[in-house]
C-alpha cells in the first residue's frame, strides 16, 4: 500500500471566494487570476449554472422576479440551494475562485427584503437569518470551507454606492435602493469579521488591486503566484509607420535597461497558453489582459527587471483598456512624424509606408496619440529624441527636490571669497534673475577651504541665454578673487531633468537631492532632480577610470603637478570607497580611509601635501588598490 502524500508537499485545494458591491471587479480579478494560475486554478463560473430554475427565472425577466414576483421566500430558496450545490461541486485543481462566497448570500437577502419589505438595515438582516434558517448548518459549513475576500469601493457606503451606480449604463429607481442596501449589508459583515481579508479598491487600476490580491492569497497555497508586476513601469510605444519606434525601443534598452517586447508576441504567448490560437480575432478587452498576462510571467520570470517597453501600439480600444488596467505604471509614449519624414525613413520605398499606414489607421493607431502621456515630435535629429525619452525615463526614476537655501558667510571662506559670492548674487538675482541656482561646490562648501591650495568651485544652473551678462559680470568681479582659481559650471533645467552631466555634475545633484549640499540661492520653486545612489556610483566608474589613466601621467612626468597628484590620487580614493558604501566628500578623509582599508601607511595623507616623494608614494598606492580590482592577466 502506497504511503498517502504529505500534506506539506501537497497542499490540499482551497476555494476562494471573492465577495463585494457590484461593480467592484470581482469577475475581472478572478479571470486575471484564473489565467495566470492556467490549469493549477478553476472558476467555479456563476450561480445560475447550479440550480435549474434559473432558466425560467431569466426567461420571464430575472430583475422582476428578484424585487417584484417572486416571493422572498422562493428567492431565499433559489439562492441558498445555488450557493449549497456549488460548494458541493468537486474540483480537482489546487484552487478554485469562487464569484461571491457565503456571506454574500446573507447580504444579497438583506438587501432585496429591505428593499422590498421596506425594512431598515438591522431589521433586513433579521429577516434574511429567519429566511435561511433552514439552511443554516449547511451554510455554516460550506463558509468554513471557504477563505473569504471582499472588495469595497471604499469604507463609506453611501459613496460606495455612488461609485457602484456610476458604472451602470442605466439604473432603476429599485436598482439604485438595492445598492444602498447592499453596501450597507456587506460593510456590516466586514464590521462582524465575516471577510477576514478586505481590499478597498479606490481609484486604483485593475492591476494594483490584483497585486494585493495575489500578496493576500499566496500564503493560502504556493500555486497562487505572490505579485502581479510589482514595481514594473511600462512604457508603451506607439505611432505611425517609420515614425521611430524601434530606435526609441532599442535606446530605451540599451541606456536605460528596459526589457524591450512585441506586443504581438505578448498577445500570441499568452493566448497559446490559454489555448487559443487565432487571438487576433478576440475583443479589444481580452488583447489587453492577455498583453498584462504575458508581461506578468515575463518579469516574474526576469524578477529583477523594473522596466519593461512594448511597441508596437497597435489599436485604439486595447491601448485604452491596457491603460486602464495599468494606471500610472504605464506611460504610452506615441511618436509623431510628418509623412514625408516616414517615407524617407522607409526602406522598401513610399508605397509600402502608405501600404502599412492603412492598415495601422483602420486599427486606430493614429487615434493613440489622444491616449498618450507623452508625444515626441520625431522629425529632427536622433540625439533630440533620445534626449526627450532620457527625461521621460528620469523624471519617474529620479524624485524632485526643492533645495533650501544658505547664507554665504556660513561656508566658512576667506573674507574676500564671501565678498565675492555676495556680490555675484546680488547682480545675478534681482528682479530679473539670471541664474536660477548657485551651489558652492568641493572643499569650500565643507568648511575646509584651504588658502592656496583650493580653488572656488561653484555649479550655476541658468539659461545659456544668460551667458553673456554672466561673462561680463565675471570680469568685472575677477580682481576680489585675489588670484583664486574659480572653476565655474554652468547648466540648464533641462540638462539636469534629462540626466545630460558628467558623473561629477551628477554626484553635485545627488548630494543637492540628499541635502548633504545646500545651495545659496534658489529661485522660488525650483525643483531639480536628485539622481539616486545607485546611479550615481555606477556613473562615477568613468571617473575613476580617467583618474587612474591621469596618475599614471603624472608620474610620467619628470615633475609631477604635486597638487594635481595629490587631487586625482584623491578622486581615485573616493570612487573606490563609494564602491563600498562609503562616502567621503573630504580628499585626506577618502585618503586615509582607503589606506587604511589596504593596510597602507597612513601618515602619507599629510606629508604628500608638501612632499613629492610621499605624493608619489600615495598615488602609487591608490592606483594599485584601483589595479587590484582587475582579475589579473597569465602571461
Amino acid at each position: 500500500m502506497s504511503t498517502p502524500p504529505d500534506s506539506d508537499t501537497y497542499p490540499l485545494p482551497v476555494s476562494v471566494a471573492f465577495s463585494g458591491p457590484d461593480n467592484t471587479g470581482k469577475t475581472k480579478q478572478i479571470g486575471i487570476l484564473a489565467r495566470r494560475m492556467g490549469p493549477a486554478a478553476t472558476s467555479a463560473g456563476p450561480l445560475d449554472h447550479y440550480d435549474p430554475r434559473w432558466a425560467a427565472i431569466k426567461a420571464g425577466g430575472m430583475a422582476r422576479w428578484w424585487f417584484e414576483t417572486g416571493p422572498v421566500e422562493e428567492v431565499a430558496d433559489v439562492l441558498a440551494t445555488s450557493y449549497l450545490e456549488r460548494s458541493r461541486h468537486p474540483f480537482s485543481a489546487p484552487v478554485r475562485l469562487l464569484d461571491r462566497g457565503i456571506p454574500m448570500l446573507e447580504a444579497s437577502v438583506a438587501a432585496t427584503v429591505a428593499v422590498r419589505e421596506d425594512l431598515g438595515a438591522e431589521q433586513a438582516a433579521d429577516r434574511a437569518r429567519h429566511l435561511l434558517s433552514s439552511y443554516e448548518t449547511d451554510l455554516r459549513a460550506a463558509e468554513e470551507g471557504e477563505h473569504a475576500l471582499v472588495l469595497l469601493h471604499c469604507d463609506d457606503p453611501e459613496e460606495g454606492t455612488r461609485r457602484s451606480l456610476a458604472h451602470e449604463v442605466t439604473v432603476t429607481g429599485i436598482y439604485a435602493a438595492y445598492q444602498r442596501q447592499l453596501h450597507e449589508q456587506i460593510n456590516r459583515l466586514v464590521g462582524d469579521g465575516r471577510f477576514p481579508m478586505a481590499i478597498r479598491i479606490g481609484d486604483r487600476p485593475t492591476v494594483a488591486v490584483q497585486d494585493e490580491v495575489r500578496r493576500l492569497l499566496a500564503p493560502l497555497h504556493p500555486k497562487v503566484p505572490g505579485r502581479a508586476l510589482a514595481g514594473v513601469h511600462v512604457t508603451a510605444l506607439g505611432g505611425m509607420s517609420e515614425s521611430g519606434k524601434s530606435t526609441a525601443g532599442e535606446y530605451l534598452r540599451t541606456q536605460h535597461g528596459h526589457a524591450r517586447l512585441k506586443i504581438g508576441y505578448l498577445i500570441e504567448d499568452a493566448a497559446g497558453r490559454a489555448g487559443n490560437h487565432d487571438p487576433y480575432r478576440l475583443g479589444p478587452v481580452v488583447q489587453a489582459e492577455l498583453i498584462v498576462d504575458a508581461l506578468d510571467r515575463y518579469c516574474q520570470a526576469h524578477h529583477f527587471l523594473d522596466s519593461v517597453s512594448i511597441e508596437s501600439l497597435h489599436d485604439f480600444d486595447s491601448t485604452a483598456e491596457l491603460a486602464r488596467m495599468l494606471g500610472p505604471q504605464l506611460t504610452i509614449v506615441y511618436l509623431d512624424a510628418s509623412e514625408a519624414t516616414r517615407t524617407r525613413r522607409g526602406t522598401a520605398g513610399a508605397l509600402d509606408v502608405v501600404d502599412r499606414d492603412l492598415v495601422k489607421a483602420a486599427r486606430g493607431a493614429d487615434k493613440i496619440v489622444s491616449l498618450a502621456h507623452e508625444v515626441i515630435a520625431n522629425d529632427g535629429p536622433r540625439l533630440k529624441l533620445e534626449r526627450r525619452l532620457d527625461r521621460i525615463v528620469l523624471d519617474r526614476r529620479w524624485p524632485e527636490h526643492q533645495p533650501s537655501t544658505m547664507p554665504v558667510n556660513a561656508l566658512g571662506l576667506p573674507v574676500n571669497l564671501e565678498s565675492y559670492l555676495a556680490e555675484f548674487l546680488d547682480r545675478t538675482t534681482g528682479l530679473r534673475p539670471l541664474i536660477d541656482l548657485l551651489v558652492v561646490t568641493g572643499s569650500g562648501a565643507r568648511g575646509k577651504y584651504q588658502h592656496g591650495w583650493s580653488d572656488l568651485d561653484v555649479l550655476v544652473v541658468a539659461d545659456a541665454s544668460s551667458l553673456d551678462e554672466l561673462r561680463q559680470i565675471l570680469a568685472d568681479l575677477e580682481a576680489e578673487l585675489g588670484g583664486v582659481k574659480l572653476g565655474m559650471t554652468v547648466l540648464t533645467r533641462a540638462e539636469c531633468r534629462a540626466g545630460a552631466v558628467t558623473s561629477r555634475l551628477l554626484h553635485v545633484l545627488a548630494l543637492i537631492g540628499s541635502g548633504a549640499l545646500v545651495p545659496l540661492w534658489a529661485t522660488p520653486g525650483l525643483a531639480l532632480p536628485a539622481p539616486d545612489a545607485a546611479t550615481d556610483i555606477t556613473a562615477s566608474l568613468r571617473d575613476g577610470i580617467q583618474a587612474a589613466i591621469e596618475i599614471r601621467r603624472q608620474l610620467l612626468k619628470g615633475t609631477p603637478d604635486l597638487r594635481a597628484l595629490y587631487k586625482v590620487a584623491a578622486l581615485l580614493a573616493k570612487i573606490q570607497l563609494r564602491f563600498s558604501g562609503i562616502e567621503c566628500p573630504s580628499d585626506s578623509d577618502a585618503l586615509t580611509v582607503l589606506l587604511d582599508a589596504t593596510r597602507q601607511d597612513t601618515s602619507l595623507v599629510v606629508t604628500a601635501r608638501t612632499d613629492r616623494p610621499a605624493a608619489e608614494t600615495l598615488a602609487r598606492l591608490v592606483l594599485q588598490a584601483w589595479l587590484d580590482t582587475h582579475p589579473e592577466e597569465t602571461r
